[in-house]
């Protein structure tokens, strides 16, 4: 990154103006920048030969490319990180884009989750991509654990929280458990639960088993330590990552099909949702992930935006972004998401007060 800044500025002004219209030209239209549309745009009168040979040296230098054998040039991968960092111009969200996010707090519901996929849903209907939302994982002190058989192959425990949030989760129990093991299991997790969040109660429960394994039956054991893997594994990303607007993706003819079907898959699996989170986690603000720099995505060949939220303690527990074709209106997109994270914190935030 920081080898981009010192290539262009060490570039010549006419090279980075003409470097610049390219990048800004591709990115509003989708199509390769010719040099007579150039020589009509450029602050100083230069001729089309000479911005034809301006090219060729940005070319020679990794920044542009040429897709067919027409003089037009798009901006490559690396062009297009250095036009981020360096040239990119970032305005300010627009009034009735600011207004569609805003009207997304609205409401007293408890439901953190259902404002989050509001927030979703405008964002992915403003920027015109796909939008992500990492909830935050759940704080609140646990009240009560109860697991339920609904099959012999499938179980339920529900969690009862003491802000009165209650999650159900469904699972493969381990073979033979009975209404009696069941019981045990609740009652031995119940008697460790109070006052603890779910991240302490894990800590805590794989200690008591190791020092109170002989009160519990084997069964019971075994239902216990499943239930553990569970919070430790799934039940971290449980519902975490909300997707939306993958629809958006199908129409763009930068993305292809099958690409963009793998997009799909991934975020379906929510595999990586711990990494997605991990890329906010360098400090706050927007991050930009374009192509192959995008490791959770880089099949696509798309871009990311994100940003971090914080909590009233500056603590990072969620993050919103945009994923879309590597020729996004980044100057727009960023600071959306941007003033998206920060009223998503600041809403959490006074939640957490009340």
């Amino acid at each position: 990154m920081t080898d981009g800044i010192k290539v262009l500025t060490e570039l010549n002004d006419r090279s980075r103006e003409v470097f610049r219209r390219v990048v800004e030209g591709y990115l509003d239209s989708g199509d390769p920048v010719g040099s007579r549309t150039l020589t009509r745009s450029m602050s100083e009168k230069v001729s089309a030969a000479t911005i034809r040979n301006v090219m060729q040296d940005l070319e020679y230098l990794g920044l542009l490319d040429s897709p067919h054998v027409s003089a037009g040039r798009i901006p490559t991968q690396l062009g297009l990180r250095m036009f981020v960092d360096g040239l990119m111009e970032v305005g300010e969200v627009a009034i009735a884009d600011r207004e569609k996010i805003d009207a997304t707090m609205g409401g007293n519901s408890p439901d953190v989750g259902n404002l989050l996929d509001r927030v979703g849903a405008a964002l992915s209907g403003i920027t015109q991509g796909a939008s992500l939302v990492l909830t935050p994982k759940h704080e609140a002190p646990v009240r009560h654990i109860e697991f339920v058989s609904l099959a012999p192959d499938r179980a339920l425990v529900v969690l009862v929280f003491a802000d009165g949030q209650v999650e159900n989760r469904v699972f493969t129990p381990p073979l033979g458990q009975t209404p009696s093991s069941m019981r045990e299991a609740g009652n031995f997790l119940n008697a460790l639960a109070e006052g603890r969040t779910l991240s302490e109660l894990r800590a805590h429960i794989s200690r008591e088993i190791l020092v109170r394994r002989q009160e519990l039956d084997v069964l019971a054991r075994d239902l216990v330590e499943s239930g553990l893997a569970l919070w430790e594994n799934a039940g971290e990303s449980y519902e975490r990552l909300i997707v939306r607007g993958q629809s958006n993706l199908i129409g763009g003819a930068e993305l292809d099909l099958d690409r963009v079907r793998s997009l799909f898959d991934d975020l379906e699996r929510k595999r990586d949702i711990a990494e997605f989170l991990d890329l906010t986690e360098a400090g706050e603000g927007v991050r930009i992930f374009i192509g192959s720099e995008n490791k959770l995505f880089s099949l696509s060949g798309s871009s990311l935006v994100v940003s971090p939220y914080m909590n009233a303690d500056r603590k990072i527990i969620g993050a919103v972004g945009v994923i879309g074709p590597t020729r996004l209106n980044y100057g727009r997109i960023v600071p959306i998401v941007d003033y998206t994270a920060q009223l998503v914190g600041r809403m959490l935030s006074g939640r957490g007060k009340g």
